[in-house]
């Protein structure tokens, strides 16, 4: 069988959930034995989300080969189970790049550069660039943006020449759009579809099915007037309706025979049916738990919860695996004083200092960590969040008062956290921090080796400081261990202190390799320690 390619577009307004419905629609195409992947194509000017604002774009999600991606990469491989890469995420940035790049080469011998045919050219080649490894069946591609906006317009138009150069078979458009609810008229409207199909068409591009988001049950009417208006088959007018999981939408377009529809579209020969029991019962964990914990989560972006995606979804699995619904208060860090940090986390039965960037809102993470540390609070630091953990023991405990992080004061004579060797010399800050999958040699006894089982172990990272481990002794003899470092390097990865019940701080990142089948191995115990905290709290 030849690759057949998929692609979904989406109209009206942004954050409809083209990405989930496209990881739900491959989870349900993966659950009938099919080879599947996803990628999605960005149609703002940056060469990826490395350099982008967290409040402006929520996480950056980091891919097992140190690619810097969409957010939406973490759901796809929630969703499916299976690692992106660095060619699963596009941008207008890294088209016209490799553009410029090969004109300047002199590639195109003189001829004149143009939108139409060199820049959807090179879109075409990276739509199909995953197809010609002969490793999937199916690829679906995400185009970012919503259709109309003048920055999408060459992918549209790169679909467009898809939809004739391809085979009928092995293309296939899905379009996303929004019918929604007018409390006043008491009805649902369907003209924002109608538009938005029809700015579509007039872009070239024919959907064969619409997937309509929605607060309300879309009547068999209203379907009906949809495909009339939109040129498509009633049965192919898909309702995508609220729902309280993102979990749960993969079932919703299953009960609506969503795959069936895209199999007879491509004519692939499956009569398996999806088996989804093990993705029913984590959902059913999720909504019907036997406890309830409450977690503080102390960062400096807490204000969008995007920016805190993957961390927030390692706590749904992880509270699932142990029965639990996990209740996230999200922290600013900034808030945070010596004043009033009993205050604010207050009742709180674990708590995770988050990654992040910059010297905002550090010390009222550094004051976190203390009150962790003081109360004997199951505690989990990432990446800046371990950091801060080794500034405050540092301080308080190891007799190094001035203890400091080379990103938050540059000049200090106690360096704790430093910038690394390799670091020093770069001035390009895109693409440019320690990125990917590293391996990670764990101390035996230590509290990491009994999370993970093994001596060795892989995780993502994504940073540009480290514990300058010319202090390590000094922490050491005042109690805290390092406990997981890199085997090449020497860098130190995990920090652990013993005579605590549970504290442990990560330079990398355990939230991106999470999913709900097999939820990461640290969250899944922090939640565990937060649950004995809590017993022993009742208790007493």
């Amino acid at each position: 069988m030849s690759t057949k390619y998929v692609f979904v577009t989406g109209g009206v307004t942004s954050s409809l959930g083209k990405g989930t419905i496209a990881a739900s629609l491959a989870k349900l195409l993966q659950a009938r034995g099919l080879r599947v992947t996803i990628q999605k194509f960005d149609p703002y000017i940056n060469v990826d989300p490395g350099t982008l604002d967290p409040y402006e774009h929520g996480e950056c999600y980091v891919t097992e080969d140190g690619a810097e991606t969409d957010l939406d990469l973490g759901h796809y491989e929630r969703f499916l189970g299976v690692y992106t890469t660095k060619a699963s995420n596009v941008t207008t940035g890294k088209i016209y790049q490799t553009i410029i790049d090969k004109e300047r080469e002199g590639a195109y011998l003189g001829k004149t550069v143009q939108v139409i045919p060199h820049i959807t050219d090179e879109i075409k080649r990276r739509m199909l660039l995953l197809g010609k490894t002969g490793k999937y069946d199916i690829i679906i591609t995400e185009i970012g943006g919503t259709v109309g906006d003048i920055e999408s317009l060459p992918f549209v138009e790169a679909v467009r020449q898809l939809q004739w150069e391809l085979p009928d078979e092995n293309c296939a458009v899905i379009h996303l759009t929004l019918v929604p609810y007018l409390a006043a008229a008491k009805e649902l409207k369907t003209k924002p579809t109608q538009h938005s199909v029809r700015q579509l068409q007039q872009e070239g591009v024919n959907p064969d099915v619409i997937v309509c988001r929605t607060e309300k049950p879309l009547p068999l009417a209203l379907r009906r007037k949809v495909a009339l208006f939109c040129n498509v088959r009633p049965h192919a007018v898909i309702e995508s309706i609220d729902q309280k999981s993102i979990y749960e939408v993969p079932l919703n377009l299953k009960r609506q025979n969503l795959d069936g529809i895209l199999l007879d579209l491509l004519k692939i020969e499956n009569k398996v049916e999806p088996n989804l029991d093990a993705w029913k019962q984590f959902i059913d964990r999720v909504y019907h738990p036997k406890k309830k914990i409450e977690i503080a989560l102390v960062g400096k972006y807490v204000e969008l919860q995007d920016a805190y995606k993957s961390i927030l979804e390692s706590f749904i699995h992880a509270g699932a695996a142990n029965n639990t619904r996990v209740k996230v208060h999200s922290i600013q860090s900034e808030h945070i004083n010596q004043f009033n940090v009993d205050e604010k986390l207050a009742g709180m039965k674990g708590i995770l200092v988050a990654p992040g960037f910059g010297p905002r809102g550090t010390d009222g993470k550094i004051f976190a960590c203390k009150y962790a540390r003081e109360h004997k609070i199951p505690f989990l630091g990432i990446c800046l969040g371990m950091q801060m953990a080794v500034l405050e023991f540092a301080r308080n405990i190891a007799g190094i008062p001035g203890a400091e992080s080379i990103e938050v004061a540059p000049k200090t004579e106690y360096p704790v956290i430093d910038l690394m060797e390799d670091q020093k010399r770069l001035t390009i800050k895109g693409g440019t921090m320690r990125l990917g999958a590293y391996e990670c040699r764990l101390e035996r006894g230590s509290l990491a080796y009994r999370i993970y089982g093994k001596h060795i172990i892989q995780e993502r990272h994504r940073h540009r400081y480290e514990l300058n481990d010319s202090f390590l002794e000094t922490l050491e003899k005042a109690g805290m261990k390092a406990t997981g470092k890199n085997p090449e390097t020497g860098l130190i990865e995990i920090i652990e202190i013993p005579d605590h019940p549970f504290y442990i701080g990560v330079q990398f990142h355990p939230e991106y390799k999470s999913t709900p089948e097999k939820p990461a191995p640290l969250f899944r115990a922090f939640i565990e320690a937060a649950l004995r905290y809590a017993e022993l709290q009742n208790n007493s």
